[in-house]
């Protein structure tokens, strides 16, 4: 395929738990159904890119707007500039909302983004393809907790790396802004500071840090095999994409040589993702605008961590061939600090890696197979002498991943159906009761592209983007969430023609749900032919 494919304290719910907490209330509204308009085939205008993702609530109290960004990317030079904090909005906030719009005209592919302030990593994004007519599409991200960074001025980078010719004509066009709003925000949800690594990978945190959280924005990217890595398989294997021991990937994090974190990665598929434009013309696939971090909690390093000097981090993706590109991982790490002591002492006390588990089997025939089964657990834990007593941190993650890919000859027939499952528990005991979270995420992708005798190209396919958290207190529940974000697509076109005979189809839908104890968000989108033909909210 590839050849042709041309995408609280307790750490493992805060992603999760803010959504379910920072979502505008959903109303119901009428079902738009089916419509007369919706023509035979695609045209040269569709609907503008939206997603079912939830809006950001936002607070009914005094705003200030910053603009990072308003420029053009024609090629690979980043934009540059300069954020000054707001005036008029104090410099504590109870809210600070990103939001990227966008524009694009003509022929252009999907294109990865980044925005820095300061250098921290505050959005990772892609762009949608767009029309002859052109297309608009906006992302929103909450980023309050990156408000330490945004009290100072701070140099401003931006990149969605671009080729401008006479065949890919989309000039990529962008408003990029921060507003804040008055009032002061959940301590637990905002750190004391937010760091980057150093040009030699080390960082060095403040002497009296009493909780560390990394994020990653890992992504496999950049038009080879990595982009894919979900469809690689074992050398022996006759396929295009090719890697050692097959597509199982993880997402390490060490501490100075000291294994830290596991995680599996998101299988992000892009707006040009296998093999089918058409399948994302209207819906993207899920996290596609807005690429989540993978989180790591290494308070159980905090007492190694504390003692003033620089400490190397390292991130690595377990799986990729050796010498090979394709993966993108800047870290941020965020650090939440006891304002009643200069130095904060501790220790670790556990970090015990399991055996890494990882099998692909590959069966020739007609139609030739690889099955996939691999896993991995870490359980990390340690303690710090804090102000207001000893707090032990016991961080337990559980990894899997299984996948059967079957293609034939030529690849004209490429199908997967795989899942991953990332299971996390994060147990802090001090202060009171012991609390818990346990968060378990299922990301799944089942689905097959096929190439008929008269050169048209058919993709259906499926992803879910799942995940459930349970939060407890001294073993008892005091609060959950659930969310499952399902796309659905079967797009046909024809191969080989200029675009204007492609006579293209398709239809794609997603639902987002988001419940639980905070509350709860539904909404279902619909498309045919790049016509919205169904919009419903209500829970």
């Amino acid at each position: 395929m590839r050849n042709r494919i041309v995408m609280s304290m307790l750490a493992g719910a805060t992603l999760l738990a803010s959504a379910l907490l920072g979502v505008s209330p959903a109303r119901a509204v009428d079902t738009k159904a089916p419509s007369a308009d919706v023509p035979a085939e695609f045209g040269t205008d569709w609907h503008d890119p939206l997603t079912a993702a939830p809006p950001i609530a936002r607070p009914a109290t005094k705003s200030c707007q910053v603009t990072l960004a308003d420029t053009e990317f024609r090629d690979f030079t980043p934009y540059q500039g300069t954020y000054t904090p707001p005036k008029g909005c104090g410099d504590h906030w109870s809210k600070v909302v990103l939001r990227l719009d966008g524009t694009v005209k003509g022929r252009q592919y999907d294109r990865l983004g980044y925005l820095h302030v300061g250098g921290v990593e505050i959005l990772r994004t892609s762009t949608p393809e767009p029309s002859p007519d052109g297309i608009a599409w906006s992302v929103e991200k909450d980023v309050t907790r990156y408000s330490a960074t945004f009290r100072d001025t701070q140099n401003v980078e931006m990149l969605i790396g671009n080729v401008v010719d006479d065949t890919y004509t989309g000039v990529i066009g962008v408003k990029a802004t921060l507003t804040f709003y008055e009032g002061r925000p959940a301590a637990a949800q905002t750190p004391d500071r937010v760091l980057t690594l150093g040009t030699d990978s080390t960082v060095t945190t403040p002497r009296n840090s009493e909780r560390i959280v990394a994020e990653v924005y890992a992504t496999g990217s950049g038009g080879g095999c990595e982009e894919f890595w979900y469809l690689a398989v074992p050398d022996s294997a006759p396929y295009s994409c090719q890697a050692d021991k097959g597509p199982y990937r993880e997402v390490q994090i060490k501490v100075d040589g000291q294994l830290a974190g596991i995680a599996a990665p998101f299988p992000n598929v892009w707006t040009g993702g296998w093999s089918d434009p058409f399948l994302w013309y209207v819906i993207p696939g899920p996290r596609a605008f807005d690429v989540k971090p993978i989180e790591y909690d290494l308070t159980p390093f905090a007492g190694l961590l504390n003692d003033g000097r620089p400490h190397h981090v390292d991130v690595s993706v377990v799986g990729v061939p050796e010498g090979q590109s394709g993966w993108s991982a800047p870290v941020n790490v965020l650090v939440w600090q006891d304002a009643q002591r200069a130095h904060v002492t501790g220790k670790l006390t556990l970090d015990r890696a399991g055996e890494l588990a990882n099998s692909s089997t590959y069966t020739p025939g007609s139609e030739e197979r690889v099955d996939t089964d691999a896993g991995h657990r870490l359980t990390v834990a340690g303690y710090v002498d804090t102000s207001h007593g000893r707090v032990a941190t016991t961080v337990d993650r559980r990894l899997t991943n299984t996948s059967v890919h079957r293609w034939i000859d030529g690849e004209n027939m490429d199908g997967l159906d795989a899942t991953w499952t990332d299971d996390e528990s994060v147990t802090v005991d001090g202060r009171g009761p012991a609390r818990t979270t346990a968060t378990h995420r299922t990301y799944t992708m089942n689905g097959a592209t096929t190439i008929g005798t008269d050169d048209r190209l058919r993709t259906v396919l499926t992803l879910g983007d799942r995940a459930a958290v349970v939060d407890t207190r001294d073993g008892r529940r005091t609060g959950w969430a659930r969310l499952d974000d399902t796309y659905s697509g079967d797009a046909t076109y024809t191969l080989g023609v200029p675009r204007d005979q492609r006579h293209a189809v398709g239809t794609s839908s997603e639902r987002y749900r988001l419940y639980g104890s905070g509350g709860c968000y539904d909404r279902s989108l619909a498309t045919a032919q790049g016509v919205l033909t169904e919009d419903r909210s209500g829970c």
